[in-house]
C-alpha cells in the first residue's frame, strides 16, 4: 500500500530553519499533486504549500517568502524548506498526495488528497 513518511521536524528557536522531507513508497510522485498541511493544537488543519505536476507552486499567505516547497520525482521525495520560523509556525506538518491527470484541474489546497503522511512535529520557541 502507499505510504508517505515525513521527517525533519524538531524544535528550533525563532528565526531558525528546518527542512521537512516526505518520502513515498508505491507512489509515482511525478503523477501527483503534492502538498504540505499543518495543524496546531486546537486549530483546524490549514494548507501550507502545494506543488503541481509541472512544478507550479502555491503558498499560504502566512508562509510566503519564508517557506519553499519542492519535489524530487526521481527520489520520490517532497521537501519543505522553512526559514525565518516563527512561534505561530508551531504545528504538526503533514504531506499529502492527489493523483492527477495532466490538464484536468489545478493543484491546490482544495484538492481531494487521497494519501496522507503521519505527520512530523515542528516547535518554534
Amino acid at each position: 500500500h502507499v505510504q508517505l513518511v515525513e521527517s525533519g521536524g524538531g524544535s528550533v528557536q525563532t528565526g531558525g530553519s528546518l527542512r521537512l522531507s516526505c518520502a513515498a513508497s508505491r507512489l509515482t510522485y511525478s503523477r501527483y499533486c503534492m502538498a504540505w498541511f499543518r495543524q496546531a493544537p486546537g486549530k483546524e488543519r490549514e494548507g501550507v504549500a502545494t506543488v503541481g505536476l509541472d512544478g507550479q507552486t502555491t503558498y499560504a499567505d502566512s508562509v510566503k517568502g519564508r517557506f519553499t516547497i519542492s519535489r524530487d520525482n526521481a527520489k520520490n521525495t517532497l521537501y519543505l524548506q522553512m526559514n525565518s520560523l516563527k512561534p505561530e509556525d508551531t504545528a504538526a506538518y503533514y504531506c499529502a498526495g492527489d493523483f492527477m491527470i495532466p490538464g484536468t484541474y489545478a493543484c491546490g489546497f482544495a484538492n481531494d488528497f487521497e494519501y496522507w503522511g503521519q505527520g512530523t512535529q515542528v516547535t518554534v520557541s
